[in-house]
Parts: structure tokens; sequence; C-alpha cells
């Protein structure tokens, strides 16, 4: 748009003074519209070609004034082309330069592959939650909200293709979002993605009723159907209402980012054998547990009590902001 502004105004001031010299020519020699333009064109070209008739003293003040006044405003509406041009090419490249950087920095990331209305939501709440990521899309130019992609890297480039995934340091990911619009797309990206890192957490968007099944088979830890998540909301708003409304204000809070996020208790840690109660998390960070998922078995306790132990691969379910959340990995990890 600003490009297109620019050269509307810089369009407007050619128009202004081809105008204001052939309208002189005519007014002051009287002659016809075309030979009063060919004098103005090749005045303010400064080729040096023979006037096509005399000129009188007036004739030659316009000229003067074309010369001094016109020749000077095309120059300065050419210079601000040229400035706007390589400026635009220079902030470019240093785009580039800073992106390849960042993705040079990512380790533990995510990858969101598709960056449409359902993309960029995934990429805010990455955000919100300080999740480094970056993003991939096909074609850039789709994109009518970039702006809310923040300072996630955005490649430009096919997710289905390795070499674009690579690029996204797929191998030192630590999961994979794809959301693009075809389930067979998605289906390419997830067996791409699990040859290339044969750990990482794949989750899908699904549009078929049939395609979960065979979007796991592929190789996706996990699955999301837009229809059955919009059923589910849609039931839920008419059973249980203030729940809903509950969390759509977690999740929605401007000034504030409240989550429910796990923590992991990993082999070797020193609060391995102690009790919730002997954490005294609440007082410590200000985090209340609301369930742990067990390690051995995968069962969920559900309002642990204070006695609860604690072993290595259980996962604490708390709601709190990311720094409580990253205060109560430091005490898992070092008691």
């Amino acid at each position: 748009m600003r490009l297109q502004k620019r050269l509307a105004q810089i369009g407007t001031l050619f128009l202004l003074v081809f105008t204001a010299g052939t309208t002189g020519f005519m007014a002051v020699e009287g002659w016809p519209f075309f030979d009063a333009l060919y004098m103005t064109t090749i005045t303010l070209s400064t080729v040096g070609f023979q006037e096509v008739h005399p000129l009188s003293t007036g004739g030659r003040l316009v000229a003067m004034a074309l010369i001094l006044g016109g020749t000077g405003s095309l120059l300065y509406g050419l210079s601000m082309v040229a400035a706007f041009i390589i400026e635009g090419e220079l902030r470019e490249l240093l785009g580039k330069r800073r992106m390849e950087k960042g993705l040079e920095r990512l380790h533990a990331h995510v990858i969101v592959c598709g960056a449409g209305e359902t993309g960029k939501h995934v990429v805010e709440e990455l955000l919100k939650t300080r999740t480094p990521c970056v993003v991939i899309e096909q074609n850039l130019d789709r994109l009518k909200h970039r702006e809310k992609l923040g300072s996630a890297p955005i490649i430009e480039g096919d997710a289905t293709d390795a070499a674009v995934l690579s690029r996204a340091r797929i191998a030192v990911a630590r999961g994979l979002i794809t959301t693009l619009p075809s389930d067979k797309d998605n289906l390419f990206v997830i067996l791409t993605a699990r040859e290339l890192n044969p750990t990482l957490r794949i989750v899908s968007r699904a549009i078929e009723d049939d395609s979960p099944a065979k979007l796991r088979k592929a190789g996706a830890d996990a699955v999301v159907s837009a229809n059955q998540i919009g059923g589910l909301r849609l039931a839920s708003e008419l059973i249980r209402p203030h729940v809903v409304s509950f969390l759509d204000t977690m999740l929605r809070e401007a000034h504030r980012v409240l989550r429910i996020e796990e923590a992991e208790v990993m082999q070797g840690s020193p609060v391995i054998g102690k009790t919730l109660g002997a954490l005294d998390l609440a007082n410590r960070v200000g985090l209340v547990v609301i369930a742990k998922r067990r390690g051995a078995t995968g069962e969920f306790v559900y309002n642990p009590t204070a006695s609860t132990p604690l072993d290595a691969g259980d996962f604490l379910i708390v709601c709190g902001e990311p720094t409580q959340l990253e205060a109560l990995r430091d005490i898992l990890a070092k008691g």
C-alpha cells in the first residue's frame, strides 16, 4: 500500500508538471497541443533538441520555469521511487538475514505448517505462552494477517518438502502442528516429518470425519477435528455456559496469560519420592495442582492431596502463568 500510494503521488506530480508546461506554451505562444506537449517533453528531459517554433520572451519564461521547477520536481519524484525500491530491497535483505539467524538459534521449538485462519491462532497461542516457533507457508502473498504472526520466523515453501522442513530445523524441533486445508497435504507432511524426526510430537488438523484414523496411522500423535471440536463447543455453550465463559476469559485476557499447563518430573529429579505437600507449590510459586498423571500407568489423579507422592515420569497439571510454570519446572529439576 505504501508503494502504491507513493507511485500515485509521483504520477500526479508528473501529470501536473506536464499539464502546466503544455498549457503554458499553448497560452503564451498559441501553439497547438502536440507542439506544446513536445516542447514540454524535450525541456523536462533536457535532451537539447531544437524548438519546434521560435520562442518569444514569454515562451522563454515558460521554458525557464519548467527547467527550474518542473525538472527539479521530476528528479525529486524519480529519486523518491528509487529510494523506496532500494530501501525495500535492503529491508527485505536484512529481514531475510535476521530470519536466518533466528532459525539458527531455534531449538526445542514448534513448527507450524500453514498460516491460514487456523494457523494464525496456533501461532498467537504459542507466542503468548513463550513457546518458540517457526511458520511454513507456501504463499505469503495470500496472508492478510501477517502481523498476527508476530516475531515468529516465516519460511515460504511447501511443508511436504523435506528440504523445507529441514530448513525449519526439524531435527531439533520439539513438535510440529500441521493446519493445511487438505487432509491429503497434512498426511504428506506427517509422513515426511516422521521420517526426518522419529521422536517428534506431531499434531494434525483433520477436515473429513474419516481422516483422523488415517492421519494417526501415518504418524500423527494427536488429531484435532474441527467439526468435532465445534460440535462439542456448541453443546457446552448450552449445557455449561459458565464453565465455557471461564475458560474463554482465561484464554483471552489481554493483560494476563493464564493457562492450564503441564510439567514433567524427569528421571533423576531431586523431588522424586517427595509429596506435593513437601514441595509447598502454592506458597513457593502460587500454583495449585489440578491433577497428576502417573508416568507408570498413564492414569490421572484428580485433585491430588498434599500426601500424593511424586515419581519419575509423572506429569503435574496446573493452572498458572508462563513465569509460574518456569518456576515450577525449575523446582522439579533442582528441588
